[in-house]
């Protein structure tokens, strides 16, 4: 098992490795909680609840919550019905949300949890990779508007992350390889070693062999856990961790939530976030070629044709990291280094052409 320290003001521990999911109840057990409300999904509420039930039910009171699976269920009526379950269970301000799924279930527990008697608790147990990575680390939780992505939330860290390795042995190799994104992602933008790492390991870990899935989830937990302590709340340094995602969030937007996983638009924004990088004079046209052949070896797709470049920059400029509807994009300087920079609107249609818009 690996763990990784995440240095706020209120510290937590981020734990990786193969067969940590039935020592849950162990880790809960200091949390003393008064209620405990797991949320799940679906599709995983039949592969892990019923083993995890006994033990749990031995800590406190427990109920379960399940969400309908998909991007498309991330809304706020989502939230609402976490409300109502937490309400129905009579939980107060010492239970506990246990958010066991995915990035979409993550998301929208940790926003329940959040705004619930104005905060409780909420550990995080992702089993997907792409949550395993990114989205449980970091206290990014809320929804998704019709206009936009993850434009309801508020920032609330967990007070645990237990990450599974074996639960990711579940999943479809397309969500499988949505989770490279993030680990590609990762090394481009602080790590030049860990992206020529990761390109050597793609094979491994689309194999899901534990040693490679464990030292990559860490690696990518201690970048994103470094970044964080630093910047809470996004308002330097932490805008770093979006690239590829101003392009991604638009291609989810204007495709429909759910058609395209996150990962994949991820995929694909990292892309164009590099050709752009190149058109800015900061990196070369074999990095981009670099760059765009990672994200294929890693299954995720490097273009998208006929999406419409009006919608595809009214979407942009209505991403919530924009100021006064200018969008500020995340691109390379090197492999392994990102900034924030304004660019003008000619450049960027240049890289949405490229990149299949029209």
């Amino acid at each position: 098992m690996q763990r990784i320290h995440v240095a706020l003001g209120q510290p937590y521990d981020i734990l990786i490795g193969p067969g940590l999911l039935v020592r849950l109840p162990e880790w809960l057990a200091p949390l003393r909680p008064t209620r405990v409300l797991v949320v799940t999904n679906s599709t995983v509420a039949p592969l892990f609840v019923d083993a995890l039930l006994p033990a749990l039910s031995a800590l406190a009171p427990i109920a379960v919550h399940v969400l309908p699976d998909g991007e498309v269920h991330k809304t706020l009526a989502a939230v609402q019905s976490i409300l109502d379950a937490l309400v129905a269970q009579g939980a107060d301000r010492k239970s506990v949300v246990v958010a066991l799924g995915g990035g979409v279930v993550g998301d929208t527990a940790g926003f329940a949890a959040a705004v619930y008697m104005r905060g409780i608790r909420v550990v995080q147990v992702p089993t997907t990779l792409l949550s395993q990575v990114d989205s449980s680390v970091g206290g990014k939780t809320g929804v998704n508007h019709p206009r936009g992505k993850n434009l309801i939330g508020a920032f609330h860290q967990p007070c645990l992350v237990v990450s599974d390795t074996e639960t990711l042995r579940r999943l479809p190799p397309r969500e499988l390889s949505a989770g490279l994104a993030e680990i590609l992602k990762h090394g481009l933008l602080a790590d030049a070693l860990y992206f020529e790492t990761t390109m050597a390991a793609l094979p491994a870990l689309r194999s899901c062999e534990a040693t490679a899935l464990t030292a990559a989830i860490a690696r990518s937990c201690q970048i994103k856990a470094e970044i964080v302590a630093r910047d809470e709340r996004e308002s330097g340094d932490r805008a770093l961790l979006n690239l590829g995602h101003t392009f991604g969030h638009a291609i989810e937007a204007l495709t429909g939530y759910g058609h395209w996983l996150h990962g994949e638009a991820v995929g694909c924004g990292l892309a164009l976030a590099a050709d752009l990088s190149q058109r800015l004079g900061l990196i070369s046209r074999d990095e981009v070629a670099r760059i765009e052949a990672a994200v294929a070896a890693a299954g995720l797709p490097v273009r998208i044709e006929g999406l419409s470049l009006r919608d595809a920059f009214a979407a942009m400029a209505g991403d919530k990291k924009a100021e006064a509807g200018e969008v500020r994009f995340i691109v390379l300087e090197r492999i392994g280094r990102a900034v924030q920079r304004r660019v003008a609107p000619l450049l960027v249609e240049q890289t949405l052409r490229a990149g299949g818009y029209r």
